[in-house]
């Protein structure tokens, strides 16, 4: 079989790539080897965070790096064996969050934010996909007065540098919004502009099945299997070869694995995390980050979703869902947990850079290949503004969004 164009990866990245470039008049192939949306886009937190315009940065004071060293929270974890393999990421992930460093690049990772919204939502119509998404927003709960009042000044210099909006609420206000939980807190930053969805995977299968809808293919294939074939490249399928002039790599946290066979040297990584679902009656209206314990509740059309903070070890290593567990225990004081629906945490991963921007780009040593992964937690938020901004690339329109500092030519170990 022959295409314009194969995109590897069906996560929301890639269902997005293959669905925009489709609508450039391109033929396109989209690859995975199992269906849309049920890999690391069936396991986020189902947000599309408008408020998320500046990336996570890694932690530059003492008690936060020690807590984090002597894994005293939730919110991080590791496996000790992995650290020596994710040092030299860390190194460069520390120096990018330095605060010279850190504004040019949460500016560039705003100007993708800023279309997240505008980006899904054609699509979320056109898919038929209005019954999964909320508009409530975000909620970012807090338990300590000075934590939530931190949070809250931090807030407004947000709204005004980013014309976002949010609402601010004290104990009883977010008691009176939220009467299914158990306990007071503090406050709560309530962000508004943001969406929900109560089942992630299901809405990139709608996404997929616009794709096909509008005349793209979907095929079960492996990524591995890539190769170049003449002047273009070649992939194997389970009905047999397809063979395209340009191939896009959408895979995600499996994209270090495919560009390493190709002889690039990306400093790209993982993030693992995971997911539970309960029973749960009365439940929560909106989603409700508990900040300081770095857990998120959400309800989704299996349940709530309690979704863990990152887990640094190697993407294959086994689970070790301790932050799930110490996560169910805290929920349970906040909300009437019921039993759990899996009788396991899912386990994925998020896969990130360590300046906190995504790839998204030409290959610098091979023609017809492009880059587009990295997005770390917003790849679920992001897939279709990155993914427009990647069609354009490919059909040497203008970008609507300045590609220059996601460009994999960046980073050393792509021209070596």
């Amino acid at each position: 079989m022959d295409a314009d164009v194969i995109v590897l990866g069906a996560g929301m990245v890639g269902v997005s790539t293959a669905l925009q470039l489709r609508r450039q008049g391109r033929s396109v192939v989209l690859v995975d080897r199992r269906g849309p949306g049920e890999e690391t886009s069936y396991g986020n937190a189902g947000i599309i965070q408008r408020e998320a315009v500046e990336p996570y940065g890694f932690p530059r004071d003492l008690p936060s790096l020690f807590r984090a060293a002597r894994k005293g929270g939730l919110d991080v974890h590791y496996h000790a064996r992995a650290l020596p393999a994710l040092f030299p990421r860390f190194l460069r992930y520390w120096l990018s969050s330095s605060p010279g460093r850190y504004r040019p690049l949460a500016a560039a990772h705003a100007r993708l934010i800023e279309h997240s919204i505008a980006e899904h939502a054609p699509l979320i119509a056109q898919a038929g996909a209005e019954h999964l998404v909320r508009r409530e927003g975000l909620r970012f709960g807090f338990r300590d007065t000075a934590a939530f009042e931190r949070e809250a000044r931090d807030a407004e210099r947000i709204v005004g540098e980013y014309g976002l909006e949010c609402a601010i609420l004290d104990g009883a206000q977010l008691q009176a919004a939220e009467p299914a939980l158990l306990r007071p807190l503090a406050g709560a930053v309530h962000w508004l502009d943001s969406w929900s969805v109560r089942d992630p995977g299901a809405l990139v299968g709608l996404y997929a099945a616009l794709f096909e809808a509008e005349g793209g293919t979907f095929l079960r294939g492996d990524a591995r299997s890539l190769r170049p074939q003449g002047a273009g490249w070649e992939v194997r399928c389970a009905d047999g070869p397809v063979r395209a002039g340009e191939v896009v790599l959408a895979l995600g946290p499996w994209a270090d694995e495919a560009t390493r066979a190709l002889g690039y040297r990306l400093p790209l990584f993982v993030k693992r995390g995971y997911h539970r679902h309960y029973r749960t009656a009365p439940s929560l209206n909106v989603p409700l980050l508990d900040a300081q314990n770095g857990f998120l509740m959400a309800p989704m059309e299996r349940g709530l979703r309690i979704t863990t903070g990152a887990e640094f070890a190697a993407h294959t290593a086994p689970a070790t869902p301790v932050q799930s567990a110490g996560a169910e225990r805290i929920a349970r004081q906040l909300v009437p947990l019921g039993e759990a629906v899996e009788a396991e945490p899912w386990l994925g991963a998020r896969p990130c850079t360590p300046d906190m921007l995504p790839v998204i780009g030409p290959a610098p040593r091979h023609k017809g290949l492009w880059f587009h992964f990295g997005h770390a937690h917003q790849g679920f938020t992001l897939g279709p503004a990155t993914a427009r901004l990647l069609a354009e690339m490919m059909s040497g329109q203008t970008p609507y969004v300045d590609p220059t500092p996601y460009s994999p030519g960046r980073f050393a170990g792509s021209r070596a």
